[in-house]
């Protein structure tokens, strides 16, 4: 069996609520306190949420000293906040250690890039969506105007028996006419009533026919020439067209191409461009296992020896009204104007973004070039599945994870000191904790962080991992945001060290073990471990 490569974290960068930075972030760790605020996505309501702190324009002298002003304007205008997100994380990330962003450069196909998203961009999924039902509705409307559709004006104006007989042999939906404007169902009603007509619309028909021919020219001869002109061309006599009739605008060109450039791959494909890695580009995607998931495919790359570095992690958009509403509906977030914390309430947890990157790397290779680790070493990663329920979490699952990490670090539980919880302040923190103690004990001291900074869909994982790395290289524990008195009185029956408000920082210990349960049943943990035996050439 080959030996294990020997793997760590030489950059990072976040972007959390409170947290533009990882600096700021490690400074707001020290208190324990709450980074959570009132969601204002409903207007007056009783969430909280985790709203990142963030500016790109921050970066913007990094990326015009790199690719001109251009290049700044148009990732402002196409990107969404999640490929912001984890474009300021990766430019964070590269300044950790000199010479990093050249190497990722020189590499070729061994520098790769894993990083996914865990709700991919709703707010602009939500916004290309609007302008393009608004459209649709304003040009089926149009087309059924009486000088447009034949069809529609002689049923308007036939007789009570010739509707009848029209709507048994068309199927057509209720008349908007036989209800009253005040009726709950009257939009519902008015849209599919247009949204029939608009295909008896002989107006349409004849308009169809010449976009058809419009769209219909060819590129000949020089290919590189002929299109921009083509193009341009097409653009010209569809608006003539428009005019001539006095339509608005198609629905289909009403839908943003933003749509496109944001999907789930781009946050990938943008650090690779940005930084010219010329490796895999790929983004796995994990729900609330994303991190370790991304970190998993970094290290088996690594492993495999396809990759000396990897640049991982996770991104997610600020909390919308659809995230929050439809984790509200799944019965798993807060709504009581209050912070819920882990092993108190039970309540239900509360919805953040932002982005959580690690450049990883083979480090005796890393080292050999000066370059300094930071964090812990990381033994291993492990990913498993409840194959159960789609929010519950199992007992077999995790523990399947856990265990293999263990196996694959060759580390005893008795060994990890400290363990992060995913703890969601859900009924699930006591499965959770059971499963914990089980295998660990009640010596190891346990850490649950989403009633600091709530809970990203994907990066909360990473934001915990962070934490964790940053104390425990340090000797320390970060204090968490709970108080002994706040803990469920059937969670304090299970005599478990949680580290609290109180917790003195002091920490005695090596090895560190988290783990991050996601939506689907999807578990990643991570057994990781202070630096030993290995020379820091910086």
């Amino acid at each position: 069996m080959a030996k294990r490569k020997r793997v760590g974290i030489f950059g990072w960068g976040l972007v959390a609520p409170k947290s533009p930075n990882i600096e700021a972030f490690e400074r707001n760790l020290e208190e324990a306190g709450s980074w959570l605020e009132p969601f204002e996505g409903f207007g007056p309501s009783n969430f909280l949420a985790g709203e990142p702190m963030f500016d790109f324009r921050d970066y913007r002298p990094w990326i015009d000293e790199r690719f001109g002003p251009m290049k700044f304007s148009q990732l402002d205008s196409k990107m969404g906040m999640n490929v912001k997100y984890a474009l300021g994380a990766f430019i964070q990330a590269l300044q950790s250690n000199p010479g990093l962003e050249q190497l990722l450069q020189d590499l070729g196909t061994a520098a790769h890039v894993c990083v996914g998203t865990g709700l991919g961009d709703f707010p602009v999924q939500y916004e290309v969506s609007l302008q393009y039902a608004k459209a649709q509705k304003r040009w089926n409307r149009f087309w059924c105007q009486k000088k447009y559709n034949a069809e529609l004006a002689a049923y308007n104006a036939g007789t009570g028996i010739l509707k009848r007989k029209l709507r048994e042999e068309l199927q057509i939906p209720t008349d908007p006419s036989t209800l009253d404007i005040a009726d709950e169902n009257y939009e519902d009603v008015l849209d599919a009533w247009f949204s029939f007509w608009v295909y008896h619309s002989d107006g349409l028909s004849a308009y169809l026919e010449k976009v058809k021919e419009i769209e219909s020219e060819n590129i000949d001869g020089d290919v590189d020439m002929a299109k921009g002109n083509i193009i341009r061309r097409k653009i010209m006599e569809r608006k003539k067209l428009q005019r001539a009739y006095q339509c608005p605008d198609e629905p289909w060109s009403c839908v943003d191409s933003k749509l496109l450039w944001n999907i789930p791959n781009i946050p990938a494909a943008q650090i690779s461009m940005l930084g010219k890695i010329m490796g895999p580009v790929i983004a796995p995607i994990g729900a609330c296992a994303g991190f370790g998931t991304a970190l998993k495919c970094g290290d088996n790359a690594i492993q495999l020896g396809e990759a000396k570095v990897v640049v991982v992690g996770v991104t997610d958009p600020p909390p919308h009204p659809l995230s929050v509403g439809a984790l509200y509906g799944a019965r798993v977030i807060s709504n009581d104007g209050q912070v819920s914390k882990p092993f108190t309430g039970l309540r239900g947890t509360h919805v953040a973004g932002g982005a959580c990157i690690w450049i990883v790397g083979d480090a005796e290779y890393l080292t050999e070039l000066g370059m300094r680790p930071l964090g812990l070493e990381i033994l291993s990663v492990a990913l498993s599945a409840d194959a159960d329920h789609i929010i519950t979490p199992s007992e077999a699952g995790p523990k399947l994870a856990i265990v293999e990490a263990l196996e694959s670090a060759s580390i005893d539980a008795s060994e990890v000191v400290t363990w992060d919880m995913h703890a969601t302040a859900t009924p699930g923190d006591w499965t959770e904790l059971n499963n914990a103690r089980d295998i660990f004990g009640e010596a190891t001291r346990y850490t649950a962080r989403k009633g600091t900074f709530g809970h990203g869909m994907s990066v909360c994982g990473g934001w915990e991992l962070t934490a964790q790395h940053l104390g425990v290289s340090q000797n320390r524990l970060y204090p968490v945001n709970l108080t002994q008195e706040e803990i469920n009185p059937i969670i304090k029956k299970l005599n478990c060290d949680l580290v609290d408000v109180n917790t003195s920082s002091n920490f005695n210990g090596n090895v560190a073990g988290k783990i991050s349960m996601g939506v689907g049943g999807i578990n990643s943990c991570m057994i990781c471990r202070k630096w030993e035996d290995l020379p820091d050439k910086s």
